[in-house]
């Protein structure tokens, strides 16, 4: 007899087996301590070196493997030998970050950041596009602003390799469960993962990004998961059942934040999910297929990059509902509609009244047809829904 995840033969029988709520041990980021036995780890990882190979020395990693993977290795441990904290991780980086600007991006501009408090914590939330640059555009953002870099929710699905893993929590990751068996166990988990988050924003006064829901909205249609807003709350209601929604909202001091990418990289990727979820064909990720999507996110033509942060939502939220409707609010009015969203929604013959070509150059016009030239005619209605639905969300209108 199959078993599901509710049967509880899957859970934990034992509570002592049960992740405590107030023990961060697992899930937490790598702290200072930890990076140099960390970096010693991904010097000596083969994987980790034949995937640096692939990218940057990809003609000698065909034909001279050990050879390339010699050179990756000495280049490694030369560009990390001065790397001591988990701050200088990240200033290492960020030269790799101002380089993916520069090379991949027209433009990336941000607003909103001056009107918050450059000594508060707050806990960002966000429209999920990207697997790794939504909270990295994010960080990079806090870094040149001089405030503290975000601790980043990811899913534990992503951390399919020991060398992924460290390279998260080495880049101040904490790891939300998404693997866990049973009803008591998944409780458990996202009580501690509660309780972490209110304790890094609340006692450590350090920020946090989360998505607004699982997963990236691959269809260009952002809202927030309830659920999620919910699960921030249960550690007050932990300490305190009748702590009221609006105290709890208040003390997370929540901000919505929109980013905007003129050009998806992943973008025939999520076309062809959702054309095989559409056609009712289970779609089966091929093998790795989230770091992949990282790679290609990262490397590929992302046009403009707009990043907006908004208000933080004060104690006038009675609901978890009312607290996840204002994010989506703040969200789609920050939410930037370049021309390949326009563009998308006329090619569709949807809705001309909402499409606005003032502002749409020539070479806006060839630059869009160029890119979906390249996508397969089978797939070029969901190509062009994940563009045209953000211009529909905004108005109001059901997406495509």
């Amino acid at each position: 007899m199959n078993q599901t995840s509710d049967d509880p033969r899957n859970e934990m029988t034992s509570p002592e087996a049960l992740p405590s709520v107030d023990d961060f041990e697992a899930i937490r980021p790598y702290n200072d301590n930890e990076v140099v036995a960390t970096l010693a780890r991904l010097v000596r990882n083969d994987e980790f070196i034949d995937t640096i190979t692939r990218y940057r020395l990809p003609r000698l990693a065909r034909y001279a493997p050990r050879v390339a993977r010699a050179l990756a290795r000495h280049g490694l441990r030369r560009a990390v030998r001065n790397i001591h904290t988990v701050g200088d991780f990240q200033n290492h980086i960020s030269h790799y970050m101002a380089r993916m600007i520069q090379n991949t991006t027209n433009t990336f501009s941000v607003e909103g950041l001056e009107h918050l408090d450059h000594q508060r914590a707050y806990l960002f939330i966000g429209n999920h596009r990207d697997i790794a640059l939504d909270p990295a555009f994010v960080n990079y953002a806090l870094y040149h602003s001089g405030r503290s870099t975000v601790r980043i929710a990811i899913g534990d699905n992503l951390l399919q390799k020991p060398y992924v893993t460290d390279l998260m929590r080495l880049n101040k990751s904490f790891i939300v469960p998404r693997s866990a068996r049973g009803k008591r166990a998944m409780l458990a988990a996202y009580q501690q993962l509660s309780n972490y988050i209110r304790h890094s924003i609340v006692e450590d006064n350090h920020p946090i990004w989360l998505a607004q829901r699982e997963g990236r909205a691959k269809n260009g249609v952002d809202r927030t998961d309830s659920a999620i807003v919910k699960m921030l709350g249960m550690a007050r209601r932990m300490k305190d059942k009748d702590a009221p929604v609006s105290e709890t909202i208040a003390e997370l001091r929540i901000v919505p934040v929109s980013i905007s990418y003129e050009f998806d990289p992943c973008d025939q990727q999520k076309a062809r999910e959702l054309k095989a979820r559409n056609d009712g064909v289970a779609y089966e990720k091929i093998a790795y297929e989230d770091i992949l999507s990282i790679a290609a996110g990262i490397t590929g033509d992302k046009g403009r990059v707009r990043l907006v942060f908004g208000a933080p939502l004060e104690g006038d939220q009675d609901s978890y509902d009312s607290a996840a409707q204002e994010i989506d609010r703040q969200v789609l009015e920050n939410y930037t509609l370049f021309p390949s969203h326009y563009l998308a929604l006329e090619a569709t013959g949807h809705a001309p009244e909402l499409v606005d070509t003032r502002d749409i150059t020539p070479a806006d016009r060839q630059a869009f047809q160029r890119r979906l030239e390249q996508v397969p005619e089978e797939l070029r209605p969901w190509w062009l829904s994940q563009y045209a639905n953000p211009v529909l969300n905004r108005a109001g209108r059901e997406p495509l």
